[in-house]
């Protein structure tokens, strides 16, 4: 019975101080931009990956600090914004979320697309973009703060690479910036490296890099392949001890194992950018103008500008501790406030406890307390006038208002109590009484 394949090789994870040392950039549009323009941001933004937002969508509303509002959950450390006006295209990169801001002019690009186009056998496969280019600043070494501001900047926009733990199968793509001294711009390319064997005809190098053999049907003899093809070509004429190496571990590709001999060549994928900086922002799109190319200051004005900075600082540092002061007295004041609330319905309920035995013993020593109820019944069933007295002698706890006490004692004419309680129970009643059938007197003879 055959057996499952059983792995050899584990996968390690990542710590999580390693996933955070790595750059991840966001490349946006900002504004109204044509198609040409979106399709540049697209190829930039293909160039970043696998440490991208590769499927982002983007709204015409959002803004910068829509962005810093989700670098910190998203990890993110770096954002390229491209916008286009009517002098050209744009592009900032920043740094999430205090800056430093880089402000370029693109003075031209070419789409990845068009790259492709001018080459006779070009170069195209998925799997060269599953691990981080390299990057080569070249030429970077001029003086000034922005000089030494972009080279960080662009170094630290992709992952720092070490040679003794890198696996060499993983460089499979090159990210190359050189300053021009003369001009000034910053040339942007982006290759796929490819290992060649050195050394060989160009018919030798397509059997032995090819996976399949060459077709022979219109040759008689391999041999005749191999002459035919045998004339030097551009990259024969390359191959010399500057472009060849050894191979340290096993790369990609056919027969390329390790202590062989390999050309290294580098196949344009695109896209190319022509960028020329313009200034440099300390914060992020905004804040102090450390260089400007077209506006030169003079050294009171630096130094003017530096005492603002700190002023500003300082500011800042005064209302960071005024604020936490404030937070630190609305918690204090809070906390007494609910300990103020909290004696408050204590006492509160035991004074309405006092309150409650009181009322009942002065209900107890006023009898006739509760008759406002009576009063208010006999008022709703319709009565006129009623003696409290008369409620009072038979023991009701029920008074009635409207009476006059001095008119009955004039008039003289008080019934018993007994009747008075009957008149009373019969008034207040809601129920009629039944009448009572009328009977014939004794006398009266049937007619």
């Amino acid at each position: 019975m055959g057996h499952g394949r059983r792995k050899k090789r584990t996968h390690v994870v990542p710590t999580e101080d390693e996933i955070k040392a790595v750059p991840r950039s966001l490349v946006v549009k900002s504004g109204e931009v044509g198609r040409t323009v979106a399709a540049l941001v697209a190829d930039v933004r293909r160039v970043m990956e696998p440490n991208t937002a590769a499927r982002l969508r983007e709204r015409k509303t959002n803004r910068i600090k829509d962005y810093v509002a989700v670098s910190s959950q998203l990890s993110l450390s770096h954002i390229m914004l491209f916008s286009q006006t009517e002098s050209g295209t744009n592009l900032r990169m920043g740094r999430f979320p205090h800056g430093p801001t880089l402000h370029f002019r693109v003075a031209s690009y070419a789409l990845a697309q068009d790259c492709l186009r001018l080459q006779k056998t070009p170069h195209t496969s998925q799997a060269e973009y599953n691990s981080a280019p390299l990057v080569i600043l070249n030429n970077f070494n001029g003086e000034g703060k922005q000089f030494r501001l972009m080279t960080a900047m662009l170094q630290n926009m992709f992952p720092a690479i070490n040679p003794a733990t890198m696996r060499l199968s993983e460089a499979r793509r090159v990210v190359l910036f050189n300053y021009d001294e003369e001009s000034g711009a910053i040339d942007f390319r982006h290759y796929a490296i490819a290992v060649r064997p050195v050394g060989v005809t160009k018919g030798v190098k397509r059997v032995v890099m090819s996976k399949t053999a060459p077709s022979l049907a219109k040759f008689g003899d391999i041999s005749e392949y191999v002459i035919q093809q045998a004339f030097a070509s551009e990259s024969d004429v390359e191959d010399g001890p500057d472009n060849s190496v050894t191979l340290a571990q096993d790369y990609v590709g056919r027969n390329n194992a390790k202590d062989e001999l390999r050309a290294i060549r580098l196949l344009e994928l695109g896209p190319r950018m022509e960028l020329q900086l313009v200034k440099v922002e300390a914060g992020l799109c905004e804040g102090e103008v450390i260089y400007h190319s077209y506006i030169t200051k003079t050294k009171e004005e630096l130094e003017l500008a530096e005492k603002r900075r700190q002023a500003n600082l300082s500011r800042q540092a005064q209302r960071r501790q005024q604020q936490q002061a404030n937070v630190e007295r609305k918690k204090r004041a809070k906390e007494d406030s609910k300990n103020t609330a909290r004696n408050n319905s204590n006492n509160n309920n035991e004074s309405s406890a006092e309150s409650g035995d009181e009322s009942a013993s002065d209900d107890q020593a006023r009898p006739g307390a509760k008759r406002s109820l009576g009063r208010l019944a006999a008022d709703d069933l319709g009565a006129d006038a009623y003696d409290e007295d008369l409620f009072e002698d038979s023991g009701s706890d029920v008074e009635m208002a409207g009476g006059s006490d001095d008119g009955a004692e004039e008039d003289g004419a008080r019934p018993p109590a007994k009747t008075a309680a009957k008149f009373s129970a019969r008034k207040i009643s809601a129920r009629p009484a039944a009448k009572r059938p009328r009977t014939k007197a004794a006398g009266s003879k049937r007619k």
